[in-house]
């Protein structure tokens, strides 16, 4: 009889301590579906995405305009000839004058406002950087020494003009930083490729191109030098050249090496 009454008590202990667990399985359970159900982050707050329209401002853009003279960290550019290739205060009304090849590209004849010295220190370093990013970027098209033939060009896309005219001969320094800058003709835009510092190491060995076609040129876009020294006279403004408009030579005389 005390055993009976034993084995019924053991069993009841059981059956409580297995329904105790499955109780506590359940709460817990519903205890994570409530908290994954209330959950409110950050990310789901109301909000404007970029080029997203909006129902509350009047314009009906989401996105708005940076306030005026606002101006990004490190994008101060101060040193205007060596961002644009132009001089300080250009004047907007000058025209430029053009013509048109038998190719059909649009040829630059006049080239006011352009710098006609370099704002980096022109060195060995700095042509050799040059070299690199042409390589990259121009030769497809102008071809190794700037004739206009390269490999595109050879399968069918126009002609650009070659480097070795006496009109680019001429052309002052700050010419070819305006083409990559902004485009010409055919030739699009470089400037979201081609950092402002490799621009103006491009445009180094493009003279150096155009010396070693030309080695008896004499040129004008500088001081007045000729020959082999042509166009390598540094502005009195190049120590200011850096991406920060800050004085830093070395970053300059590199062309932008990382």
């Amino acid at each position: 009889m005390l055993k009976n009454s034993l084995q019924s008590l053991g069993a009841s202990r059981q059956l409580l301590r297995g329904n105790a667990t499955r109780l506590g399985c359940l709460l817990l359970t519903a205890f994570c579906l409530l908290s994954v159900g209330c959950r409110y982050d950050m990310q789901d707050q109301p909000r404007y995405k970029y080029y997203k329209e909006s129902d509350f401002f009047a314009d009906g853009r989401g996105s708005r305009d940076l306030p005026a003279g606002t101006v990004a960290r490190g994008q101060l550019h101060e040193n205007k000839a060596f961002y644009t290739g132009k001089v300080d205060n250009p004047n907007p009304n000058v025209q430029v004058q053009t013509t048109t090849d038998a190719s059909g590209n649009t040829l630059v004849s006049s080239f006011p406002n352009d710098i006609d010295t370099f704002p980096v220190p022109v060195t060995k370093e700095l042509v050799g950087r040059g070299q690199e990013r042409f390589n990259i970027y121009c030769i497809v098209c102008h071809g190794p020494v700037g004739n206009g033939d390269g490999m595109v060009v050879r399968r069918g896309f126009p002609k650009p003009p070659t480097y070795h005219d006496d009109r680019l001969r001429n052309a002052p320094v700050g010419h070819f930083f305006d083409v990559m800058t902004n485009g010409w003709g055919k030739m699009n835009s470089y400037a979201a490729q081609i950092t402002p510092a490799d621009r103006w190491a491009i445009v180094a060995y493009i003279r150096a191109l155009q010396l070693s076609q030309n080695p008896n040129m004499k040129s004008t876009t500088t001081t007045g030098q000729t020959g082999a020294n042509a166009n390598t006279a540094a502005a009195p403004t190049a120590a200011n050249t850096n991406t920060g408009g800050n004085a830093n030579a070395n970053a300059n005389a590199n062309g932008g090496r990382r």
